[in-house]
């Protein structure tokens, strides 16, 4: 990739809760069906009620079916000869739909042309992408070009940037997470105490989407500084970052 395309790319990161707080809050008809998920993630038949309830509060965030978007954060990189700056923008709240319209806005105004834009993300291909689209077909909405994946090969789906799988340098066996390929890469992480397990629980029992949204844009700029790092772009050695 040219070093000109850089501000081709819309970096991204997501953010998910449970679908509903509790496990009693999903239909009689979901509660049956998650049992049957929690039995298939914990590879275990014999699961009673309060295991399943157990699974839901820790596990449910992660798959489309049952989860909500909180929080996408975008990032597009702006730079001359001396200075790279990372303009961030996040899309946040409660209402799930309209955090998918404005991002869907934002792909279709800005972002349309498959030959010249890209997304990247860490995992962005496993999961922030899949869950992106899913939660839109949930909502019945119309899938941007670049979100446009379902039957595509490889070789079309190009214009996605997933910094997981370039660190595996083709090793399919190997998962990463992006703060620990940030540390053994010696690349700063800004400093948050929250972790990804824990959204969904800072969003239901403390209702601090906030602090969801800046952990979200902080991932954004890791995820920019790694890339740099496996692109090899040592001009940059620290991204200036701006919520816009």
């Amino acid at each position: 990739m040219k070093k000109g395309m850089f501000r081709d790319i819309l970096f991204l990161d997501v953010e998910t809760a449970s679908g509903v707080r509790h496990y009693s809050d999903l239909s009689e008809r979901l509660k049956l069906l998650w049992n049957k998920k929690a039995q298939t993630i914990t590879k275990d038949l014999a699961l009673n009620i309060e295991e399943c309830i157990q699974v839901y509060n820790e596990k449910a965030a992660i798959y489309a079916e049952f989860n909500k978007i909180i929080c996408i954060s975008v990032g597009y990189l702006a730079y001359d000869e001396d200075e790279i700056v990372l303009k961030v923008k996040s899309y946040f709240g409660d209402n799930e739909k309209d955090i998918l319209k404005e991002f869907s806005s934002l792909l279709n105004v800005h972002y349309n042309n498959l030959k010249k834009y890209y997304l990247c993300g860490h995992n962005i291909k496993e999961f922030d992408c899949p869950v992106i689209c899913r939660r839109m077909l949930i909502h019945d909405l119309e899938l941007p070009k670049l979100l446009n994946l379902s039957r595509k090969k490889s070789w079309q789906v190009r214009h996605l940037i997933d910094t997981l799988e370039m660190w595996k340098f083709g090793d399919y066996k190997s998962y990463i997470s992006l703060d620990l390929l940030s540390a053994v890469l010696n690349i700063s992480s800004p400093k948050t105490n929250l972790v990804g397990s824990l959204v969904s629980k800072v969003y239901w029992e403390e209702n601090d989407i906030e602090r969801i949204k800046l952990y979200c844009e902080q991932d954004v700029v890791t995820t920019v500084s790694v890339f740099l790092r496996l692109v090899q772009e040592r001009k940059f050695d620290y991204v200036n970052f701006v919520s816009i």
